[in-house]
């Protein structure tokens, strides 16, 4: 099943009681100086956006629901908020598009990040009563869910390279947020099993190669491999808590915490020295990123073999202004998950329509339709044209190829 991903915050608009609008608002946090307070105006445009969706054939959707409108402040929740996704979802699935909906992407209410959010001794709580509250209240339009999207990435943005609201660069801070956060889906899996007992559930995990530049760099390359990901993988997947994450927690026991393996997969890194770096002459995306479709299946093999499950790619996707190599990109990626035996079942193209890209502001695009900032024109991008046909003829064909993709060239770093 094919359909693309996003996040509440960077498309909804309109939100002023998070985390990313208080850190946009400080000068020189996002690149170009913009806000997610516009972004791409789903909250008022969703009707229009499901529409499209539905146009181009999407199966499945991946989306966010935003915890500082459902919760605004502390214990006091929103119906209205909750009505409003309700709608949301309602449509989708009335237009055939199945809902996978993320609980935490990447934003916080304000009054969570006053507290210190994920380093508070109390968040995992914190964060189980909103859990609660939306399985509860959403639990007959939806029985997929997404607990958490990248806790690897979360910690590092927001604690270790200080990217990412609240700017803090400290290691011991990193790691007691990618603990909190891998108890935090544990305690979230057995409580949304608890609530709905056939409900599938997950994590979207945030894997990449890491390779070695040279020879002499493997065995720093292994580190990166199992700090960044590894470790988190054994904890919030098996429940296992090695010492690099303060040892194993009284909340959880060592057992399977997945109904999926959810992988959102976006290039490799070159490993030197302590650096992450792009091996020369390679593919790059408009971001510099290496794009690197054989590693999608190398992460999902050593992952699948440690903890083996039906495989979705809840994100994979590229940056790329003038759509000079996007359907190239998604025609490789298809290739290497339909030519591999691994038991793949979804993939969610990042993203619909080009967003708020974090820290990047407004600049790099990765959507299938092209969104005009100012006036919130949506336009269907020939990579946007490209999917909905592959979803059409379940496969690429010749005659797909030959329209959307020998065309293309990708640029080399």
């Amino acid at each position: 099943m094919i359909g693309t991903a996003t996040a509440a915050l960077q498309i909804e608009g309109g939100d002023r009681n998070n985390n990313w609008y208080d850190w946009a608002s400080l000068p020189g946090t996002i690149k170009d100086g913009t806000t997610p307070l516009r972004a791409t105006d789903h909250w008022r445009r969703w009707r229009e956006d499901t529409e499209l969706m539905a146009t181009l054939g999407l199966q499945v959707y991946r989306m966010g629901v935003e915890w500082s409108r459902i919760e605004p402040r502390p214990g006091e929740f929103s119906s209205e908020a909750i009505d409003h996704y309700r709608e949301e979802i309602g449509l989708l699935r009335e237009r055939g598009v199945r809902p996978l909906v993320t609980l935490h992407h990447f934003t916080n209410p304000s009054w969570f990040q006053g507290i210190g959010e994920w380093t508070h001794p109390e968040s995992v709580n914190i964060w189980l009563r909103f859990v609660r509250r939306v399985v509860t209240d959403l639990g007959d339009l939806v029985d997929e869910w997404v607990t958490l999207n990248e806790p690897n990435v979360y910690a590092v943005m927001t604690r270790l390279y200080g990217e990412f609201p609240p700017g803090h660069k400290s290691l011991p801070e990193t790691i007691k947020v990618m603990r909190h956060m891998a108890i935090a889906h544990c305690r979230a899996y057995e409580l949304i099993h608890e609530i709905q007992p056939h409900a599938t559930v997950g994590f979207a995990h945030h894997v990449r190669s890491f390779d070695p530049l040279h020879v002499w760099d493997s065995p720093m390359a292994k580190i990166n491999t199992y700090l960044f990901q590894d470790a988190l993988t054994d904890a919030a997947l098996g429940g296992r808590f090695a010492l690099v994450l303060g040892g194993q927690p009284r909340q959880v026991s060592p057992g399977k915490y997945y109904d999926y393996l959810g992988i959102n997969y976006y290039t490799r890194s070159a490993v030197a020295g302590i650096s992450d770096r792009v091996f020369p002459g390679k593919p790059v995306n408009d971001l510099g990123w290496e794009i690197y479709p054989e590693g999608l299946t190398r992460i999902a093999q050593d992952l699948h073999a440690r903890y083996p499950g039906p495989i979705w790619i809840t994100e994979n996707g590229t940056a790329d202004n003038t759509e000079a190599f996007r359907s190239r990109y998604l025609a490789d990626h298809l290739r290497v998950i339909a030519e591999s035996d691994l038991p793949f079942e979804r993939y969610y193209h990042w993203c619909f329509v080009d967003n708020f890209e974090w820290a990047e502001g407004e600049i790099p695009r990765f959507g299938i339709v092209h969104n005009d900032f100012d006036t919130q024109e949506r336009t269907i991008k020939p990579s946007g044209h490209f999917l909905a046909q592959v979803i059409k003829d379940r496969g690429v064909t010749a005659e797909a190829l030959a329209q959307y993709v020998v065309p293309q060239r990708y640029r080399l770093g």
